[in-house]
């Protein structure tokens, strides 16, 4: 996801019982569609629920409604409101480089070029400055993310790793520090491209990171690299989902996959499309509502 750029969000309010029904309606609409409790309603109790979809790119408001107005004429109801809306983001390059302090996660020391400190002893150092592709360490799903690798770290090393939706390459540029070990960095964003290479270059690691702009696994040398023994997925849940059966295809039997970009609410169906392909939770970290799923691929036989 592009830093700067804005998300567009489309939002209605239904009963418990059509929450559902409302959230097909919007898929292929947006990015990614969510349903959650609205504030005060508990799941279970037939209250009202918020139904929400969310895109980088402006939702068509037109093809929106009319989803919508079919579904309630299918569900024999009044056509509920709908609310249309921009989020702005943060634009990271308007920021001063001070506002970013040093993160550590685990084992790993994320800052940026204007810190001086030395890192504590023993820690990995990655050089990330704030930039035009999204990801410099300090969103809760990067946390996570780092700290399950700092877990896998651990069980032993891994050799071929793949990073989708890679943003600035921060998780694999982590790995390629970590074992010295070849990563392949892929983003639908050729920005992402761009600074994930300059990235890789500050940190000493270019011999070990090959990046390439492909939608999801979609990229020849993405398939002639597999089977990977880690695969990196931060993205957001729907794509996850729809992504599910090409990761298993490309994650070698007993790989690890860490998929984050989810929030906590969206976790049991992000598993669920997963464990369809034969994977297995293995850890989940919870930070500030974002969630972050460790699965192994099970080994045949």
């Amino acid at each position: 996801m592009t830093a700067g750029t804005d998300l567009w969000r489309v939002a209605l309010v239904v009963s418990e019982d059509k929450a559902a029904a409302f959230e097909d309606s919007l898929e292929g609409l947006a990015d990614t569609v969510s349903r959650f409790a609205a504030e005060g309603q508990d799941e279970g109790d037939g209250g009202l629920w918020i139904v929400e979809g969310l895109s980088r790119h402006p939702i068509e408001r037109p093809e929106t409604l009319s989803a919508i107005a079919a579904m309630a004429v299918a569900q024999n109801m009044e056509m509920p409101e709908v609310e249309f809306g921009r989020l702005e983001q943060r634009d990271w390059l308007s920021l001063n480089l001070a506002s970013f302090p040093p993160i550590q996660a685990g084992r790993f020391f994320i800052h940026g070029s204007h810190v001086t400190e030395a890192p504590p002893f023993g820690a990995i150092a990655l050089k990330v400055d704030a930039g035009t592709a999204f990801g410099s360490g300090e969103h809760a799903s990067t946390k996570g993310c780092l700290l399950a690798l700092d877990g896998l770290a651990k069980k032993g090393r891994l050799a071929n790793v793949l990073d989708v939706g890679c943003g600035s390459g921060i998780l694999g540029l982590a790995a390629a520090k970590l074992w010295r070990c070849r990563v392949m960095a892929s983003d639908i964003d050729p920005e992402s491209m761009r600074v994930t290479k300059a990235n890789a270059r500050d940190n000493r690691a270019s011999a070990f990171v090959a990046a390439v702009t492909a939608p999801g696994y979609r990229h020849w040398e993405i398939a002639r690299r597999a089977p990977y023994d880690l695969i990196f997925a931060n993205i957001l849940a729907r794509p996850l989902m729809r992504l599910a059966k090409d990761l298993k295809a490309h994650l070698k039997p007993g790989g690890v996959a860490v998929l984050a970009g989810l929030l906590e609410r969206q976790e049991r169906m992000v598993l669920s499309a997963h464990q369809m392909q034969g994977l297995s939770l293995e850890r989940r970290i919870l930070i500030d509502g974002w969630a972050c799923l460790v699965l192994r691929k099970k080994i045949a036989g």
